[in-house]
């Protein structure tokens, strides 16, 4: 193991406090930085927990927003309604709601940490690492703002599906949104589809992974995220996926960055797929 503290990236949690009360107690991990790749929270039984255990890390931990924590801003402010499998509800009911929500919305949708960038999804084939993050400072400046609300306003949406640098205003943040948050699959053109799900082993025709699209401008760094869990635990040279279903009764997985070390526990069923 390391000598000296190194940084740890965690899958997505779900609100599955349990298997991260697991994970953290590992002696090899006691000492260690921790990045989040989004989605702390909903479809899991315990919400509530783990947003509070993540804030209280402090500095020890980082997260990137993934589109469950912003399902969970669009709620409290009354903007999208609740669905059927949600488990925000503790959350929204919570004395310190105010203060959980404010935290959240301040967590950034991108982080370069050496040779790594850490998204909760993904990103577009045309951008740069510099140009993906100084567009997430776009999004992440108005979520900070006191305009965040309105914005929400505007959050959703499949269009604009494909990035031209010409775009602005609310199309423009959507667009960058989505990208962090929600893809999966794309086509070579770099124009995004929402309607797949699936695993990468049998692409739809004229669609593959938005990591292989030919050309990714991305490739200079390590790409480490989660969001796919039919995609499973992959780990290339240039990427790291780590969305192995805890809430669905797979693994919560996490790897350390500085030797690619795996750390992974067996998860119970929160919820049944379908």
């Amino acid at each position: 193991m390391p000598t000296r503290a190194s940084t740890i990236v965690i899958g997505d949690l779900q609100g599955c406090c349990d298997s991260l009360d697991q994970l953290i107690r590992r002696p090899d991990l006691q000492a260690q930085h921790l990045i989040f790749a989004g989605d702390l929270i909903n479809r899991g039984p315990q919400s509530l927990q783990t947003l509070r255990t993540v804030m209280a890390m402090g500095d020890r931990a980082r997260a990137v927003l993934g589109n469950h924590d912003l399902h969970l801003l669009a709620v409290s402010q009354g903007i999208r309604p609740l669905h059927r499998d949600d488990t925000l509800h503790e959350i929204l009911d919570a004395p310190d709601r105010d203060e959980l929500i404010d935290w959240l919305r301040r967590r950034p949708l991108a982080i370069r940490e050496g040779n790594h960038l850490i998204v909760h999804a993904g990103v577009l084939p045309q951008w740069d690492v510099e140009q993906a993050l100084a567009l997430a400072g776009e999004v992440e400046t108005m979520l900070q703002s006191d305009r965040w609300v309105e914005f929400l306003t505007h959050m959703y949406g499949n269009q604009p599906a494909r990035w031209s640098d010409d775009l602005r205003g609310h199309d423009r943040l959507r667009c960058i949104i989505n990208a962090f948050t929600r893809v999966r699959w794309c086509y070579e053109d770099g124009t995004m589809d929402f309607a797949t799900k699936d695993g990468a082993s049998e692409p739809p025709p004229g669609l593959m992974p938005w990591f292989d699209v030919p050309g990714r401008r991305t490739q200079e760094v390590t790409m480490v995220f989660g969001h796919w869990s039919t995609l499973g635990l992959v780990m290339r040279p240039d990427l790291i996926a780590l969305d192995t279903g805890c809430v669905w009764g797979g693994k919560l997985s996490a790897v350390r960055l500085e030797d690619r070390a795996l750390f992974q526990v067996d998860c119970p069923q929160a919820k049944k797929p379908g």
